[in-house]
């Protein structure tokens, strides 16, 4: 029994390696967080409403209008949360989802995460949480901030229970601003509205000299089987909301967050093994993986 586990484990992560046209080095992808979200995300594609393909268009998300038909206002709390310095990096090292962007300019202020509360989005930019906590399938969303020459490197996300939605808020407006998903490019365009599914590898990067700002946004991925939506739902409610960050102190902070703060001051010994000596770091990361596969055979 033990072998069937592992046998589609394994499978589960070939699936997401060989998914689409653009790969992560297989080496990476093992240790990428993606894989081990593997067996679920497996289900989630097979099981999908909407066609498994980088872009999905806007009309497979019809609730999504009104947040396009009210950007402007949408831009206008954004802009004061700019100007307030409150779309900023993580402080407390808490935040498990998104803290490798920062290193590269990114910066996020969080208006929904799952079942978790933020009283600072309520606060201080009511009118935009009170339009995403009247769309039930947007489940987390935040001002995402790229500074010019900022850029993310390619990845993809570890949950296929959403898919991403971007609306440009502020934008510079400019072909070398743009995020590329398994080799396909959106340009991001003041009040216009992006659908892509983040369990693809894709990367972005702002080329040109002025700000960008979007409302970043997971939604619900549609699924076609009552049971699986209700799965799929549990799974976001259960696993998302652990892994909540905060603006402010008084924002909730899920387990995973947490967690995350304490490995981070334990992984600065991890890094400084890697600064010391990269061939001995990766000789180390295999034989944990062989250890772990003796582990599984002899148990």
């Amino acid at each position: 029994m033990k072998w069937v586990v592992v046998g589609f484990y394994v499978l589960s992560i070939l699936h997401i390696h060989f998914r689409g046209r653009v790969r992560l080095p297989f080496r990476r992808q093992i240790f990428d967080h993606s894989s081990f979200m593997a067996p679920i995300n497996i289900f989630m594609h097979k099981f999908s409403r909407v066609p498994n393909t980088p872009f999905t268009p806007l009309s497979e998300f019809p609730e999504l209008a009104r947040l396009q038909e009210n950007w402007p206002i949408i831009r206008a709390e954004a802009e004061s949360m700019l100007a307030l310095k409150k779309i900023k990096a993580a402080e407390q090292n808490d935040d498990a989802g998104f803290n490798s962007f920062f290193k590269n300019g990114w910066k996020r202020f969080y208006l929904k995460w799952y079942d978790a509360s933020h009283p600072s989005a309520e606060r201080l930019c009511p009118q935009t949480y009170a339009l995403l906590q009247s769309i039930p399938s947007v489940k987390a969303a935040m001002f995402a901030e790229l500074p010019p020459g900022g850029k993310l490197n390619p990845h993809r996300d570890p949950f296929a229970g959403s898919m991403r939605y971007h609306l440009g808020l502020a934008t510079p407006n400019d072909d070398r601003c743009f995020i590329e998903v398994d080799g396909e490019r959106h340009s991001w365009r003041d009040g216009q509205g992006v659908v892509f599914d983040e369990t693809y590898i894709h990367w972005a990067i702002n080329g040109s000299d002025s700000d960008r700002i979007i409302l970043f946004c997971d939604v619900e991925r549609p699924m076609r089987y009552r049971w699986m939506q209700s799965v799929n739902r549990w799974l976001g409610r259960n696993l998302m909301t652990a892994a909540a960050s905060p603006n402010e102190t008084g924002d909730q902070v899920g387990l995973v967050s947490k967690l995350f703060r304490i490995s981070f001051y334990m992984g600065q010994y991890r890094r400084r093994f890697k600064a010391w000596n990269k061939t001995a770091y990766n000789i180390t990361r295999v034989a944990l993986v062989i250890a772990l596969a003796a582990f599984i055979y002899w148990i």
